[in-house]
């Protein structure tokens, strides 16, 4: 099997199964004819960029997140913003630092979503299971920093 029917069988299984760990997939994997390594699968989820997400029933489980690129937000890329933004608890800062809550499981993957639209007033991100610590730009203010968040995700303006 070559890497392209690997990664539409991920998918396929992502997105109509509830898998929960990397062991769970590739179990499901090997069940439907598809021996791969972990190493292999770990890098097909990163190229999916598969997120972890928290669920009521099963605890963490995996979901597709797309591969369009955050600076050419399609329909489907403003909906995932949302959905995300759906996950945050509320911010505040101190000095050069911004601290976002989310709810349990969503912390990584709205980080991932601020670092690859890459916004000019945010360093960088480093994110928990719930909590993002953001680092905003020498001479970047907090509405600056809340206008670009806002910009990425249009319903944190309620959070906010």
């Amino acid at each position: 099997m070559d890497r392209s029917q690997r990664i539409q069988m991920i998918k396929k299984i992502i997105s109509e199964e509830v898998i929960s760990s990397q062991d769970d997939l590739q179990i499901r994997l090997q069940e439907l004819g598809c021996d791969v390594t972990q190493a292999t699968l770990s890098r097909d989820l990163k190229s999916l960029q598969v997120m972890k997400v928290s669920d009521v029933k099963s605890g963490y489980i995996y979901r597709l997140a797309g591969n369009n690129p955050v600076n050419q937000q399609s329909n489907s890329e403003v909906s995932r913003l949302d959905f995300l933004a759906d996950g945050v608890v509320g911010i505040e800062f101190s000095a050069n630092l911004g601290v976002i809550r989310t709810l349990p499981g969503y912390a990584n993957s709205v980080a991932i979503m601020i670092d690859k639209a890459n916004p000019i007033e945010i360093l960088g991100t480093v994110a928990g299971d719930d909590t993002i610590l953001l680092i905003m730009r020498e001479g970047v203010g907090r509405n600056d920093l809340i206008q670009a968040l806002q910009n990425l995700m249009p319903k944190l303006e309620s959070k906010i």
